[in-house]
């Protein structure tokens, strides 16, 4: 295993860095400037649409996708630095870069498996960052972690048109609060009584303005509305009708496509974890350096220089295991990568959460305001531990599959 950056990987990073320094960083708080004067909490602010035709000049446009023809054709190991960087301004950077969830697990669903209509009407505006999506699966009444449990119906309508007929009830619906979100990729069954559980589901487009779609509520985490995903929403298809044609690969699909699309989800999240945990030590290095109690600098007392080093190794020791991830992913595929993959999902945000807390802790009553980006931080990272399945889920399955060997 080799993890060194390749010239292009240098390349794309000095860029990406510079970016960060000369546009991203000193939009943040331009960001909330602006947001705070808008009609409505989910517009976008000006700024966000500056930085996506600057970063877009630039180059720094679609890398998250490895297919060249739609993406800038990096693998998931030159990727993950470039992810990192962006992952220390979480809330701006991925959107201007074009490579924010839940668009980009959407845009691959398209790549992967949608028709050449589909890619037309969606994938290409979604390319071009004109409009944004939603993935609709997670529902309220059921334990949405095993996906065999979602409720809502997508019916052959019954009055011989050649549609679908949508009945059920979603929540956190990343995205779908943004006025830009134009189509929901929902995930239902269409045999309910099959067999095979995990064959009774498949996925449909439901362009958002469909009849029969209603976005009820937004959805708060930790008392943040998140905008930078277009917010999180309760939504209700009530009898909404879509065109057979609007299916997503195969009926029955939709679990496949599923652990199809979370599998690079789960490890962008994880290299975005890094780069928050890497902001989190840089601003405590700089208060304790800066700050004085008890007639000494916080760097010198013992118990905040063990919380850095401790930073350090853990950072070190998460950044190892995503970049062997990457590279199984990138040479035996997605499957011979399932235990690392699972691995990184568990420890990531559970380390980082730590890290945060630390760093919290270091700006005592200034680590839960608003002036430091550490509190949002904090909940995005917290949520990281439910969100693509909560670490239980996984720790299951990661037991299992080493049981099995003693079996």
């Amino acid at each position: 295993m080799d993890f060194a950056f390749d010239a292009r990987t240098e390349e794309l990073r000095d860029r990406l860095l510079a970016f960060m320094d000369e546009y991203v960083y000193p939009a943040e708080a331009v960001a909330e400037e602006q947001r705070a004067r808008l009609a409505s909490p989910w517009d976008t602010p000006a700024v966000v649409e500056e930085l996506k035709a600057e970063a877009r000049r630039q180059g720094l446009w679609n890398l998250f996708l490895p297919d060249a023809g739609y993406g800038a054709g990096l693998t998931n190991l030159q990727y993950a630095p470039l992810a990192e960087i962006t992952g220390r301004s979480p809330h701006l950077a991925p959107t201007a870069t074009n490579c924010a969830a839940p668009d980009t697990g959407n845009m691959e669903v398209l790549a992967q498996f949608g028709t050449e209509e589909q890619k037309k009407r969606w994938l290409e505006p979604l390319l071009a960052g004109e409009i944004r999506s939603a993935f609709a699966m997670t529902e309220p009444e059921v334990a949405s972690s095993d996906a065999t449990n979602i409720t809502t119906h997508i019916e052959r309508a019954s009055d011989g048109t050649d549609e679908y007929v949508i009945t059920g009830r979603k929540w956190y619906i990343s995205g779908a609060m943004n006025p830009d979100c134009a189509i929901f990729i929902v995930m239902g069954k269409t045999d309910p009584d099959g067999a095979d559980i995990r064959r009774q589901q498949s996925m449909v487009l439901v362009p958002r303005d469909t009849p029969g779609v209603t976005v009820k509520r937004a959805m708060r985490v930790f008392g943040y509305e998140d905008h930078s995903h277009g917010g999180h929403a309760e939504v209700v298809f009530d009898h909404a009708r879509v065109p057979v044609s609007n299916l997503v690969g195969e009926e029955g699909g939709g679990f496949a496509i599923a652990q199809a699309r979370l599998g690079p989800g789960r490890i962008h999240h994880c290299m975005r974890l890094i780069g928050m945990a890497e902001r989190a030590i840089e601003l405590m290095c700089r208060r304790a350096v800066t700050r004085t109690a008890f007639g000494k600098a916080l760097a010198q007392q013992g118990v905040v220089q063990n919380w850095i080093a401790d930073a350090r190794v853990t950072v070190e020791q998460l950044r190892l295991l995503v970049l062997k991830t990457a590279w199984l992913m990138d040479t035996v595929g997605n499957k011979g990568a399932h235990t690392e993959i699972q691995a990184i999902k568990i420890a990531t945000p559970r380390a980082v959460v730590g890290i945060l807390d630390r760093a919290i802790q270091l700006h005592g009553a200034g680590g839960v305001s608003q002036d430091f980006p550490l509190a949002e931080l904090y909940a995005s990272a917290r949520t990281l531990m439910l969100a693509d399945g909560p670490d239980e889920v996984h720790q299951r399955s990661l037991a299992r599959r080493e049981l099995k060997k003693y079996l």
